[in-house]
Order: structure tokens, then sequence, then C-alpha cells
């Protein structure tokens, strides 16, 4: 499977944040988290990059993914 750059905005009580995280972590994808309820650095870059202030906001090379949806999170995975 080929390496993807995978970065995740979410907050730790967001349940689709969490349903997200446990998806990513059973699939062996390495992914970097920022917890944007803790990090305003972070929801800065999330808004910006997504123009949401939603969460989760999953990014996979350079495409942006709102909310936990399997099937495009599949997609840009190749899976």
């Amino acid at each position: 499977m080929a390496e993807h750059n995978v970065v995740l905005y979410s907050t730790a009580t967001c349940p689709f944040c969490i349903q997200t995280k446990k998806y990513l972590e059973d699939k062996g994808i390495s992914y970097t988290n920022h917890d944007v309820a803790a990090d305003q650095e972070a929801r800065k870059e999330m808004v910006e990059k997504s123009s949401q202030m939603g969460v989760p906001v999953l990014i996979i090379d350079e495409k942006i993914i709102i909310g936990f949806d399997r099937q495009e999170i599949e997609a840009a995975l190749g899976l």
C-alpha cells in the first residue's frame, strides 16, 4: 500500500473524531492528529484549509474530507 500524508483535525470528545481515529488505526494508517480544542494554531490552520469549523476534518494527501465518510476515506487511500 502506498504511503499517504494523512492529517486529522479533531477534538478528544467528538464521537465522529473517535470513530475516524479508530478506523485509521484499524487499517494500520499512520496519521498526524491535531486537537483543535487544545491547539489554537491547529484550529486556525484547519479553518484556512477547509473553511470548516466542525470536526473531524481529514486531509489525505491533498484531499479534504469533512466528517467520517468511510467511502471517501477508502477512495482517497486507494483501499
